[in-house]
């Protein structure tokens, strides 16, 4: 009996302790469980109430209006219009993909498409909405609007897209935006470029001035239910729109000068669209025009591009997509000859009536190098060798004078390097020497390379740019004057003005003696205005038949740059430029100044495989040239002021 008494009492010992313990366990973990409770409703109260309203708030960045873009006289170039478009947004990509899915459905979107847009909605901060479709029509709107219920996170957002009401006429100058890529965002950290909505200037001015024309980004706070659907907005701040910007191109001469060079590829009979027409204030160096044929629509980026169009644009040979102006990239011929010239004079390796000889060609080794002229010129100086672009007379003075003296004078008129223009794309050509030809092949520089190089042949490569540039550093006496293409930039709410016009030129001085340029102009007066000049017949209005008035005469260099060489035994057969497949014949230019007693614009004009300089690109230049003298030289603001408001 004793034993069991002290059993029970052991087991009621036992449990007694097991209790306790048990009461201990449950008392600490109450305890902990009150201590957090106090912590998440008390302590951590605020902490959570902004978790809870970051879950039902979201702050987003608003994109400000891109700033617009005018010719000189106020015509718009590139504005904004409104359009409709479907956003998503999605909290990290979560349930993205069903999402993608439905929308793909309704606007057939693609692998591509959605690829990309999970890309973005898995990467974006606060939820930041894609672009799904812009420029949505209202029967888009009505679909999306009808399936609203099983799209969470989709919505329809006016917005704005970049529109360009000139088109072709302007889209190698102004380009076009697009999404912003990887490549975009070096050395920039503005958070405005994680927008989906956000444009980025690609080509053109709209690349050049993006900094600029971008503006700064404003902000909104809006309430959003649990599937990231809008309920209402609560604040707004707005952004800063960008700058506007004023361009120095007259926007109807830009219009002249692209319908004359056309006109004139169709006047003599070829098939392709494919030139450059430059036109410089010689003064303070303003582009007044800068044509690229053939051009493109950038309203085809502005609204998305298809695959179809790309492939277009890309596979044309003729190469929409290059501005030949700055990029184009080609032996300027006897256009270069002023280049040869100067640099002869200036080396004093001849005097102005230093009389060198044209047989009709010069003999180097069992090469004859034969001037344009059968039989020749007979004897010429400076200003009778440019008036009649004898070429034998320029091997000769390129003999004489060396490469590296023409190297020389050819940097400080512009050849071979790049402009301070700013556009994207611009070539810096090729302007040889001694030391280019040994680093880029490896072989020393031979004496007919200076034979080829006095007359712009060989390796020598330059743009229309750098033609006009050349033409305008000559004509203004020697001054190193930049091209320029943007008069003024401003806010929209601030007064944009173009500068005063400048009467001289705003350039440093190349040094060059004022007699040795006079003798230059003489014989480019002579081309034009001299019996004997290989450009005469440009000297008549072809309005009136009649010469121009003093006021509107001008002086001018043909050229005609070879691509093909046509072989002795080609000359002997009888082959003819004209039967050599279009992309075999020469490139036909001319340059020119005026008007030519008081130099203000200078002109560069290239028709691809036009094969004669004088005939082909001579009166697109002179009709440019001359269109740009007749017209009022005082850019009047009234239409800008009126648009701008």
């Amino acid at each position: 009996m004793m034993r069991f008494r002290q059993t029970d009492n052991e087991r009621s010992g036992l449990f007694t302790r097991r209790a306790l313990l048990l009461g201990g366990a449950q008392a600490v973990l109450l305890s902990a469980l009150a201590g957090r409770l106090y912590q998440l409703q008390v302590l951590d109260t605020q902490r959570f109430t902004s978790m809870a309203e970051d879950n039902r708030i979201s702050m987003r960045l608003l994109a400000p209006a891109r700033g617009l873009i005018f010719d000189r006289t106020g015509q718009p170039l590139a504005v904004n219009r409104n359009n409709y478009r479907a956003m998503v947004s999605s909290d990290r990509g979560r349930g993205a993909e069903m999402v993608l899915d439905r929308l793909d459905q309704i606007f057939n979107l693609g692998e591509g498409e959605k690829a990309r847009l999970l890309r973005e909605l898995r990467r974006s901060r606060n939820a930041q909405p894609s672009v799904v479709r812009e420029n949505l029509n209202w029967e888009e709107v009505a679909r999306l609007e009808f399936n609203a219920p099983d799209l969470p996170g989709v919505f329809i957002d006016l917005g704005q897209s970049r529109d360009y009401p000139e088109g072709e006429l302007m889209s190698h100058i102004i380009g076009y935006t697009g999404r912003v890529a990887d490549e975009d965002l070096n050395g920039r950290d503005d958070p405005l470029l994680q927008l989906s909505t956000v444009r980025f200037g690609k080509k053109g001015v709209e690349r050049s001035l993006e900094d600029d024309l971008r503006g700064r980004a404003g902000a909104v706070q809006v309430e959003v239910n649990a599937t990231g659907r809008v309920v209402r907005e609560l604040d707004r701040t707005e952004g800063t729109p960008g700058a506007n910007a004023l361009l120095t191109i007259d926007f109807e001469l830009q219009r002249y000068a692209t319908e004359r060079l056309k006109q004139r590829q169709i006047d003599i009979g070829s098939d392709h669209q494919s030139g450059a027409v430059v036109v410089l204030d010689v003064m303070t160096g303003d582009v007044i025009a800068m044509v690229s044929q053939p051009g493109f629509d950038p309203n085809m980026f502005a609204r998305g591009i298809s695959q179809t169009e790309w492939r277009d644009l890309l596979d044309n040979p003729e190469r929409p997509l290059n501005n030949k102006a700055i990029g184009g990239a080609y032996p300027p011929g006897s256009t270069y000859k002023m280049v040869t010239a100067l640099a002869a004079l200036d080396s004093k390796t001849i005097d102005p009536w230093t009389v060198l000889p044209c047989n009709g060609f010069i003999e180097l080794g069992d090469i004859k190098f034969h001037c344009w002229l059968k039989g020749g010129h007979g004897g010429l100086a400076v200003q009778g060798g440019l008036s009649n672009s004898c070429d034998c007379f320029f091997y000769e003075a390129a003999r004489r004078t060396g490469v590296d003296k023409i190297a020389e004078m050819a940097n400080r008129l512009g050849f071979g390097k790049l402009s301070e223009l700013g556009l994207p794309g611009e070539s810096p050509g090729i302007q040889p020497s001694r030391q280019w030809k040994q680093e880029k092949y490896n072989k020393r520089w031979e004496q007919g390379d200076s034979f080829n190089l006095g007359i712009g042949q060989g390796y020598m490569n330059a743009t229309p740019l750098q033609l006009a540039v050349m033409t305008a550093r000559i004509a203004n006496g020697g001054y190193e004057v930049q091209p320029n293409m943007l008069l003024a930039k401003a806010l929209p709410r601030e007064e944009l003005a173009p500068p005063a016009v400048r009467t001289k030129p705003n350039g440093p001085s190349l040094r060059l003696d004022p007699k040795h340029l006079a003798i230059i102009r003489q014989g480019m007066s002579d081309v034009v205005n001299s019996p004997a000049g290989t450009a005469n017949q440009l000297r008549f209005d072809p309005a009136t038949n009649k010469p121009l008035e003093p006021a509107l005469q001008f002086g001018g260099k043909t050229g005609t740059a070879q691509v093909k060489r046509i072989s002795e035994r080609e000359r002997a057969m009888g082959v003819t430029e004209a039967q050599l497949p279009w992309h075999l014949r020469s490139h036909a230019l001319f340059v020119c100044f005026g008007p030519v007693d008081n130099p203000r614009y200078a002109c560069a004009v290239i028709v691809e495989h036009g094969m004669a300089g004088g005939a082909t690109a001579g009166p697109v230049g002179r009709d440019v040239l001359v269109e740009t003298m007749r017209r009022d030289p005082s850019r009047h603001m009234e239409r800008f002021k009126k648009t701008a408001s």
